[in-house]
């Protein structure tokens, strides 16, 4: 066979499946054919279950369901207002104790950590040498004290022989600033002994304040001088906190202390405000100065530190108040909510529904609520919990704290359309297998 009656068979091959093909593809839906009636029952299958999942749960009607919220009312009560800075406990009385004179050490009375009492000897310091001395002083007081008496003595029986001539007018002098001369060295030997007498005392060294002992510098058998601390005792009981507030706060803080009797409160908590140390506190003084590189000026205030909870060179929170608002309105924290254009809450509305509030918090109160200053009335429910699911106009079943939704059983409507979705399923499914 030649080339070209090859080529022509070909074409006619081709044009052949192709025209096959073309009919098949494009035959009639309405001829009943079984490909046609398949084709059909999927689709009204197909819109059966799309028109059916309206009514299930799931479905759009589902979107429709009230979103579960919790809701409290906004309260009216009298807010503490404070002024929050952290601040450095400082003793009242921090003494380093020095010996007032030297010697060899002989006892230390004291355990290290204990309380001490202003007056208890807390070292002891050989006594010998300043023992003899003083021994010495009193001993040549009362010597010359005897020759005092001597020579008052013979001034009285010389002048009674003045008179009848017996004793010259210029001896009479002489004895009497021999008495006097006398009298002088008697009152230097009284100082003296005086002198040796403290310079005694000095060998016990005794504890000028009430504190609590340090970590002693020396032991016993050391021989110690003036410039040698024995010991450092810190009171701390009553204790200082000082604490520093910004320089725009300066004015409030004035008028607070100047017109609240001197008795602002002032509490010190722990480094992360968890609880409190101590609430005896209040403020004792404001500086007379602004620290110019910080533009802070700083405070004192005092606590009478109870269980001694707070100690020296700790750092605490300190929370100082300096009014009470009375009557602020207060929600929540939780209910506040972050936004592009401020804070705002979720206010519940008397169709059941929720509209964004935005409001203006004024300072927190405790650790769990906030004063709001602006946006909201005393008796608005506000939305504390749930607020993920929610968008303005949402429809939501309100609930008390700690309540927990009901889920709510179908109705008859919904049971119907249940049943005709599984009958209209079935019947579909026998129609296929009749027109296979």
């Amino acid at each position: 066979m030649s080339r070209f009656w090859k080529i022509a068979l070909i074409v006619i091959a081709v044009l052949v499946v192709g025209g096959v093909a073309f009919r098949l593809l494009h035959k009639p839906e309405a001829a009943g054919g079984g490909y046609g009636h398949h084709r059909g029952g999927g689709q009204g299958q197909h819109a059966s279950q799309s028109g059916g999942g309206s009514g299930q749960p799931g479905g759009s009607g589902q979107d429709n369901a009230p979103v579960p919220v919790t809701v409290e009312p906004t309260v009216k009560q009298n807010v503490p207002v404070y002024l929050t800075a952290l601040g450095t406990v400082t003793a009242l009385n921090n003494v380093a104790v020095n010996p007032e004179i030297g010697g060899q050490l002989w006892t230390i009375n004291f355990k290290e950590g204990q309380d001490v009492k202003k007056g208890d000897v807390i070292a002891q310091i050989d006594p010998r040498t300043y023992q003899a001395a003083y021994d010495q002083a009193v001993a040549k007081q009362k010597q010359d004290e005897a020759t005092l008496a001597t020579a008052i003595s013979t001034l009285d029986r010389n002048q009674q022989l003045v008179a009848k001539g017996y004793v010259a007018a210029l001896d009479m002098d002489t004895y009497r600033n021999n008495v006097a001369q006398l009298k002088a060295t008697v009152i230097a030997d009284q100082a003296a002994a005086r002198s040796a007498q403290v310079q005694l005392d000095f060998t016990k060294i005794i504890s000028p304040i009430n504190g609590v002992a340090g970590i002693r510098n020396v032991d016993p058998g050391n021989v110690v001088t003036t410039t040698t601390s024995i010991v450092t005792l810190t009171q701390i009981q009553p204790i200082y906190v000082i604490f520093n507030l910004p320089e725009q706060n300066l004015e409030a803080v004035r008028d607070a202390f100047q017109n609240g009797a001197n008795k602002l409160e002032v509490v010190a908590l722990d480094r992360t405000d968890a609880h409190p140390l101590d609430t005896s506190g209040y403020l004792q003084v404001v500086d007379n100065q602004i620290d110019t590189t910080t533009g802070t000026f700083k405070l004192r205030g005092l606590f009478t530190n109870p269980d001694r909870k707070l100690w020296q060179g700790q750092f605490v929170n300190v929370k100082l108040r300096v009014q009470v608002v009375n009557g602020g309105l207060v929600v929540p924290a939780q209910a506040v909510q972050r936004g592009p254009d401020g804070d705002f809450v979720y206010k519940l509305q008397p169709d059941q529904t929720v509209a964004m509030q935005p409001v203006t918090v004024a300072g927190e109160v405790g650790d769990s609520h906030v004063m709001i200053s602006k946006g909201l009335d005393e008796g608005d429910q506000v939305v504390t919990e749930g607020q993920f699911r929610l968008k303005p106009g949402s429809k939501v079943q309100a609930l008390k704290p700690g309540e927990v939704p009901v889920a709510a059983a179908p109705s008859d409507a919904d049971k119907k359309k249940w049943k005709k979705q599984g009958g209209g399923r079935r019947g579909n499914g026998g129609g296929g297998g009749g027109g296979g």
